[in-house]
């Protein structure tokens, strides 16, 4: 049966890869968050930083402005490669949905195979076709961030971020592949896209971070598993800069500035770090597994 997955696996990954306009609307979340780093929201972060750091005297102005640019960077980048992962993975079960709506899946169920083990193929699709473009894309920011003044992220940085890459995969593959089962058209499935293209970049505090919205919104992104994946590669991306740019700032101010660019959260008034925050992913991504597998088993009964 393990060859059999591995095939099938291969080809809805095979149908997503060979979909140009799939993969370039996959990257498109992140030109679009660079775009809007670059021309509008950059700036304002740059002036908040610098303008807390002025306060301490001795400070050098130039440096700090050039330290925020590039930290405003790094957390931009770290936002990217979470939310990315939510539209591979939406977009990698797009052929999921054609196969239903087409009425291909009852030829593929023909096949002396398991309906578990074909609901796995897609997942492990999703799963596989996020990873690739993810490392894809951490391998075009972080040239982008040495171009710009960023020194290459270190071993350890490069697996820790393969290991979250890896989570945060599994996570979104398992929830829009429960998404997929759910649906019964391309309409519905393509809606869906577009709620879930317009909430991914607020709920992960890309465009604003979670400490500039009210107590009650902050509380509600903190029940999805968006914020807590942004966080923990923005722990990883920002760390080294972070130390560079808030020398000799009290770690008070340290720790509330990271509070409120969601780099640490606070869940039940305890901070949640990175070992919480893949917790939190896996548990989400199995929950949701579970419940999809759920909905196979039932729909193969209904089908009797």
């Amino acid at each position: 049966m393990t060859g059999q997955v591995t095939m099938m696996t291969g080809r809805n990954l095979k149908l997503y890869l060979r979909d140009q306009g799939a993969v370039f609307f996959s990257l498109l979340s992140m030109l679009i968050v660079i775009g809007l780093m670059t021309l509008f929201l950059g700036d304002m972060h740059i002036e908040e930083i610098t303008n807390l750091l002025g306060k301490f005297p001795g400070r050098d102005a130039a440096a700090d402005k050039k330290n925020a640019e590039l930290f405003v960077l790094s957390w931009t980048f770290a936002g990217i490669l979470s939310i990315n992962a939510v539209s591979v993975t939406f977009s990698a079960l797009t052929s999921m949905v054609k196969d239903k709506t087409s009425g291909r899946i009852h030829s593929i169920y023909t096949v002396p195979v398991s309906r578990m083990a074909i609901a796995l193929s897609y997942v492990l699709a999703a799963w596989a076709a996020s990873v690739i473009i993810c490392m894809l894309t951490l391998a075009i920011t972080e040239i982008y961030g040495v171009i710009k003044g960023m020194e290459w992220f270190s071993a350890v940085t490069h697996a820790k971020l393969t290991g979250f890459i890896m989570v945060n995969s599994f996570a979104y593959a398992s929830l829009m592949y429960t998404g997929a089962v759910l649906v019964k058209t391309e309409g519905a499935w393509s809606g869906l896209g577009t709620v879930i293209g317009t909430l991914t970049g607020f709920l992960g505090g890309i465009y604003l971070p979670i400490g500039q919205l009210s107590q009650s919104v902050g509380n509600f992104m903190k029940c999805t598993p968006v914020i807590y994946g942004a966080a923990m590669f923005r722990d990883a991306m920002t760390d080294q800069i972070l130390q560079t740019l808030f020398a000799d700032v009290p770690d008070e101010i340290v720790h509330t500035y990271r509070e409120i660019m969601g780099i640490d959260l606070t869940v039940f008034d305890r901070q949640a770090g990175v070992q919480t925050d893949v917790c939190l992913l896996l548990i989400f991504g199995t929950v949701f597994l579970m419940i999809a597998a759920g909905l196979v088993k039932y729909g193969k009964k209904s089908d009797r």
